[in-house]
Order: structure tokens, then C-alpha cells, then sequence
């Protein structure tokens, strides 16, 4: 199925995605208003996580359901199939790899998918204070 945009239509449309979704600005402005102080986007770590507190070995990832191939939510455009299963693929991948790179290091890792921030947005913020409370009871780096 072709495309039903023109080709610089669809580049303007994919330039205007940004690496920072609205959520992630939600979830960090709530979290920085909580008392929890971190670095976003760090591009110093590995996958750029969205949230993270070197000391105490945390890092966050908030995933799009439609990048990261959500099961529950997750699609496939109709139109360049073919791309987007490979694209899509390649998202959760990569996810798996970033996964065990942190998990190999000894970091506490958390993914959180887009739909449980919409869901319950509350609840899914005091599972995020909780896991970094935990972390920080492991101690910082040694």
C-alpha cells in the first residue's frame, strides 16, 4: 500500500517526533516535585534512559507502546509493512539488549509502558518512588 502523504510531507511529519514524549515530562515533573532528584535523557549511559540516578545505580525507561511493540497495544501500520515490522523489531531488540547491559552491571532497571501511566498515573508513580526507595537501600555505588 503506498504511502498517502508526499515524501517531504512525511519527513516533516517524522521530523516532528521528538525523543521526549509528553508522559516522560509528566512522570519527571511529578517525581522532581516529590523530592527525587535525577538526570534526564543522559546520553552519557547506555539507551539514553529517560530517567536516571547514577548513585544509586537507577535508570527508567518509559516506553511507547506503539515503539516499543506493546502486546497489549502495540500495531503495525498498513502502509510499508515490511518496514515497520523490521523497525519495530529492532525497538524491542535493542530494549532486551539495554535490559542486560544494566542488569550485567548491577544497575536497577524498570521499564514502564505508556498505558499503565495513563491508566493510573498515580499508582504508577508510587511504584516508581518505591523501586527507587529500594534502590537506595541497596546503598550507593560502590
Amino acid at each position: 500500500m503506498a504511502d498517502n502523504v508526499s515524501k517531504e510531507r512525511r519527513r516533516e511529519i517524522m521530523q516532528s517526533v521528538r525523543s521526549q514524549s509528553s508522559l516522560e515530562n509528566l512522570v519527571s515533573k511529578e517525581l522532581w516535585n516529590r523530592g527525587i532528584r535525577f538526570r534526564k535523557n543522559d546520553k552519557s549511559l547506555y539507551g539514553t534512559p529517560d530517567i536516571s540516578i547514577k548513585k544509586y545505580k537507577v535508570v527508567i525507561f518509559i516506553d511507547s507502546c506503539f515503539w516499543h511493540a506493546c502486546e497489549a497495544h502495540g500495531r503495525i501500520p498498513k502502509s510499508n509493512q515490511d518496514f515497520w515490522i523490521k523497525k519495530l523489531e529492532k525497538n524491542k531488540q535493542r530494549d532486551m539488549d539495554v535490559n542486560r547491559y544494566y542488569s550485567h552491571k548491577g544497575w536497577n532497571i524498570k521499564r514502564i509502558w505508556e498505558h499503565e501511566i495513563k491508566t493510573n498515573f498515580e499508582q504508577t508513580i508510587n511504584d516508581i518512588l518505591a523501586f527507587i526507595n529500594e534502590a537506595k537501600k541497596s546503598g550507593p555505588e560502590a
